[in-house]
């Protein structure tokens, strides 16, 4: 994706704490008005990416842009940004609307205007009841909000969140994450969210970046990553449960291992011819089809169901499948039991084909 003029802009930018490099050569445009999240495991460097764009860290070396302005050495005030923290970071003895309103007392910003930022962002977050209340009084969500709006009154181009919704129980994580969509769509700012929640990204983002190691593994929309991850971490990474794999040999168009030939008939190679050779295909547990469809699947089985996992929605059954165990995503109102026959059938073309080797595409 080429971005003309980006609203931030990563260039060559490295971090190194004594020998342990923590960025990498690292490069990335992102668009205007855009929702990029930065996506990866504990230590990949995902918040440290954060905190250089938000000027909390000094980079080794390479330039970061924001907005057309070199702002490598900038003041994190003087970067036109507003910060979300995992924590709250309230302060206890002010009350809502004395949280919202402090940091524009700070600047100097006319009272008349502070009075209008702070209700438009009491009205967008739906925080009009709380602004007399002080933090204690607040529920998770409603703290969170307040977090929110206190970025949200700066009036700023660029807004940051690392890690907001961590702290909350599942069901104020879900019920925030549909507000901050809808928040997005509203102001239409360009927003850089770290998560570590493949859900939360996939259901924000308009590109999610996937980092490991300082360096990022794939950047694309979620349908991108979702079905055609480029590499085997991406690959593994995204999706619950993840990806079944299966390591054999590419031979003459056919997958090949213990027990198994799969014709890759209709299956899109990333190159224009991959070479035969050792390879490991990956195959979502949604993607195996059970019951009426099997008859019409290119490739057909029948295995013994191992276990069976009831999640409400779907059920998970587990199978081996060419010595290894297989994850199989079937309806929640699936009838199955443990130790029964199960016909299942598969379109490779669906499927993902990795060099064992370099772990890329083909």
């Amino acid at each position: 994706m080429n971005i003309e003029n980006p609203s931030v802009a990563i260039k060559s930018l490295d971090l190194n704490f004594g020998a342990v490099k923590v960025l990498q050569d690292l490069n990335l445009d992102i668009a205007e008005g855009e929702f990029l999240v930065l996506l990866g495991s504990s230590g990949c460097g995902k918040s440290t990416l954060l905190n250089c764009i938000a000027g909390l860290l000094e980079p080794t070396d390479g330039q970061i842009w924001i907005k057309g302005n070199n702002v490598t050495w900038a003041e994190p005030s003087e970067r036109g940004i507003g910060m979300v923290f995992q924590s709250y970071a309230l302060y206890p003895q002010m009350t809502v609307k004395g949280n919202l309103s402090f940091g524009l007392k700070n600047a100097r910003v006319p009272k008349v205007e502070i009075e209008k930022r702070v209700a438009r962002a009491a009205e967008i977050l739906q925080i009009e009841p709380l602004l007399d209340r002080k933090p204690g009084a607040l529920s998770g969500g409603q703290r969170q909000r307040v977090a929110i709006g206190r970025a949200l009154v700066r009036d700023v181009d660029v807004f940051l969140f690392d890690e907001p919704l961590s702290n909350l129980d599942a069901k104020l994580r879900a019920d925030l994450r549909v507000e901050l969509k809808r928040l997005h769509n509203q102001l239409q700012n360009t927003m850089i969210y770290v998560t570590h929640d493949q859900v939360e990204a996939m259901t924000l983002a308009d590109r999610i970046a996937i980092m490991k190691g300082g360096k990022i593994m794939q950047l694309g929309t979620p349908d991108e990553i979702y079905n055609q991850p480029q590499n085997l971490y991406v690959a593994d990474f995204i999706g619950s449960p993840s990806m079944n794999f299966f390591e054999g040999r590419l031979d003459a168009g056919t997958f090949k291992t213990d027990g198994l030939d799969l014709p890759m008939v209709g299956y899109a190679f990333a190159q224009p011819k991959a070479a035969d050779g050792n390879v490991t295909i990956g195959i979502r547990p949604e993607h195996i089809i059970t019951g009426e469809l099997v008859a019409s699947a290119p490739v057909q089985a029948n295995v013994t169901i191992d276990l069976v996992e009831p999640m409400g929605s779907d059920t998970l059954v587990y199978a081996q499948i060419a010595g290894k165990t297989c994850r199989i995503r079937m309806d929640g109102q699936a009838r199955v039991k443990q130790g029964e026959n199960l016909a299942i059938g598969f379109d490779p073309a669906r499927a993902s084909l990795f060099d064992t080797a370099s772990e890329a595409r083909l």
